[in-house]
């Protein structure tokens, strides 16, 4: 086997230098990829894979503020239900009142206590209708026609929930601001009045129930596409961080091979020495 030494050119030592310096560069992209936790952290490692991750990771930024957007509403319109509800359940109490008013052997100090009690609920209803906002929004004051959704990541499309004003004397509380029923004509007509009102309310609640449980199916969708999109995320960029630490110890046990090698190499220039040796 021929002996080939040099003082001047050293091809191991070039082979075994070549040979770590990309060791080295393997075991930097191991090591980076167990810091961040991608093998993918940027264009540089991957253009493509990248980009499309870029462009997921837009979409989950647009669910995120689509589910925002639907909890806002949802919890609007569940304000209004809940106000609808109690509203409800005051006209239920009006209409025995009323009811009981409109008796006309009822004595005269009888009429007016419930007329007293009668108003008193008529003006609660007032009430609760000026305060069922939430986030500045209210849905039965008349003050607002319609409030929207955002129902996908781009924007294209919406949920709208259509305002319910029961407000009195509006069309679905019939009763006038004024309603009394401290004689028996105005008890008997104020019980029409309530029984159409029940009616009505309960039909603007079922409208509101509707749309309630629409933003709840929607936004259940926008959490399950939002996830699926993070884990299709996830398994273009994530590393697998068993699979690098294993590669890391072999590359460090390569490293160590790599500069002994080095170190070997370097080394055989000195057989020169053995030539001039007397």
């Amino acid at each position: 086997m021929a002996i080939n030494n040099s003082v001047n050119t050293n091809f191991g030592a070039a082979v075994a230098l070549q040979n770590l310096s990309k060791t080295n560069m393997e075991l930097r992209e191991v090591q980076n990829r167990i810091n961040t936790g991608y093998k993918v952290a940027s264009a540089r490692d991957n253009g493509g894979i990248f980009a499309i991750a870029q462009k997921l990771r837009g979409e989950v930024a647009g669910y995120n503020a689509v589910q925002q957007s639907l909890s806002r509403v949802q919890s609007t319109v569940d304000v209004a239900s809940a106000a609808g509800t109690a509203i409800s359940d005051l006209l239920i109490e009006m209409k025995e009142k009323a009811l009981a008013s409109s008796d006309s052997s009822l004595d005269s100090a009888s009429r007016t206590a419930l007329n007293e009690d009668f108003t008193a609920l008529r003006d609660q209803i007032a009430k609760i209708v000026s305060n069922a906002s939430f986030n500045g929004t209210n849905l039965l004051d008349g003050s607002t026609n319609s409030i929207s959704a955002l129902a996908n990541s781009d924007g294209s499309s919406v949920i709208t929930v259509l305002d319910e004003d029961l407000s009195l004397g509006g069309s679905i509380v019939t009763l006038e601001t004024t309603e009394a029923i401290n004689t028996v004509t105005k008890a008997t007509a104020a019980v029409t009045k309530i029984t159409n009102s029940i009616n009505n309310v309960g039909a603007a609640l079922a409208r509101l129930g509707t749309k309630s449980k629409a933003l709840e199916i929607q936004s259940t969708f926008v959490t399950k596409l939002s996830d699926e999109t993070n884990s299709g995320i996830g398994s273009l960029v994530d590393a697998d961080l068993a699979k690098e630490s294993a590669r890391l110890q072999a590359l460090q046990t390569k490293q160590q091979l790599g500069v002994q090698a080095l170190s070997i190499a370097n080394s055989a220039p000195q057989m020169v020495l053995s030539f001039f040796r007397g």
